[in-house]
């Protein structure tokens, strides 16, 4: 399980939060982008709400519940 706030970096945690259907917020630097569902996933980049996020730039967090 993942816990409320939990910094995501790995392809495996990504997966999990796509098939279960886990919300994840999105920031860069220290500001709130976006928050939804994941619908892609690659190497560089993770698809939520149909923009593209690289994984590089970007701090992705679990919110289980939200």
């Amino acid at each position: 399980m993942y816990r409320f706030g939990q910094v995501l970096d790995r392809t495996e945690q990504f997966l999990d939060h796509m098939e279960h259907g886990i919300p994840v917020q999105v920031y860069y630097r220290k500001h709130h982008m976006d928050i939804g569902f994941i619908q892609g996933i690659s190497r560089h980049f993770i698809k939520i709400g149909g923009l593209y996020y690289s994984r590089k730039l970007y701090v992705f967090i679990s919110r289980p519940g939200y």
